[in-house]
């Protein structure tokens, strides 16, 4: 106990402190600009009125429909790449690694390199449209649905490869001998990874599923850079969001409520996946 009470003391600092110091300005009228509000106990008024703010539940709509396009592409795209490095024989570590390269870049990296080439006046993107013969402007970070779009690309774009990598680890991981009684009694590609493949490789898959949906839950450095929320709000995010009532607008107690709110919901989420991943492991 005493070799490790300098790690507890310093894991309780930078992790249990703050955890409680929220839960407890979630319950009072906190704002940043008057400390001494951080006094005044209000119980559960802050989670109440989170059921009449039309902002935060437009966030955190947008946020689900977010995550479920951008997780599922992340899944489909990431399996098909998993599938072509395993059959790669020459070069495999060569691939892997240019494979791996979106995921060394940092977030706020990736938000500054799509916001430059998605830029409507001077970005790669339009300037290479141009080429083609595309004489319109296209407004990627300005209109609703393209910014919509654009941020998604770019999520998907750097996180991909995490679920190759996870993919590729669980099918390099399969035993070989139903495979090749598969062959043996003429069974096609489509019906093996229908049947062997896909059952087979479930609990990475849902341990793929789990991990990226937490990360995507918690997005917030590619929208904060690439387009702040804008236009007008449409592209605002939970996490988002939550920093515009607590950082810009002061309201700490309020975001912090919101914060607990999204975490609930998280712990939910991951123990659904979880559920779902000792199920398939039951199964098998």
């Amino acid at each position: 106990m005493l070799m490790i009470t300098p790690s507890l003391v310093f894991i309780a600092f930078i992790v249990i402190f703050p955890l409680l110091f929220s839960l407890y300005a979630s319950l009072t009228p906190y704002y940043l600009l008057q400390p001494s509000t951080l006094f005044n106990f209000v119980g559960l008024r802050n989670y109440k009125n989170l059921f009449t703010d039309i902002y935060f539940w437009q966030a955190f709509g947008r946020t689900i429909l977010f995550l479920s396009v951008v997780v599922n592409l992340e899944l489909f795209l990431g399996l098909g790449i998993a599938l072509v490095i395993q059959k790669v024989v020459k070069g495999s570590r060569i691939v892997r690694t240019i494979v791996m390269i979106p995921m060394m870049f940092a977030p706020v990296l990736v938000g500054f390199q799509f916001k430059f080439m998605l830029n409507d006046n001077i970005g790669l993107v339009n300037n290479f449209l141009q080429l083609f013969g595309v004489a319109k402007v296209i407004p990627w970070l300005i209109d609703k649905r393209l910014a919509n779009l654009s941020i998604m690309a770019a999520e998907v774009w750097t996180s991909t490869p995490l679920m190759a990598i996870i993919l590729l680890a669980g099918l390099l991981s399969l035993p070989l001998d139903p495979f090749e009684a598969a062959k043996v009694d003429g069974a096609s590609n489509f019906q093996m990874f229908r049947y062997i493949t896909w059952p087979l490789l479930s609990p990475f898959i849902y341990i793929a599923l789990a991990i990226r949906s937490l990360d995507v839950a918690r997005a917030y450095d590619i929208v904060r850079i690439m387009t702040g929320g804008g236009p007008a709000r449409r592209t605002e995010l939970l996490w988002t969001y939550i920093y515009r009532r607590g950082i810009v607008d002061a309201r700490f107690g309020v975001a912090s409520a919101m914060s607990y709110v999204a975490i609930i919901i998280s712990i939910f989420f991951t123990y659904f996946f979880f559920r779902q991943l000792i199920k398939s492991r039951v199964v098998q």
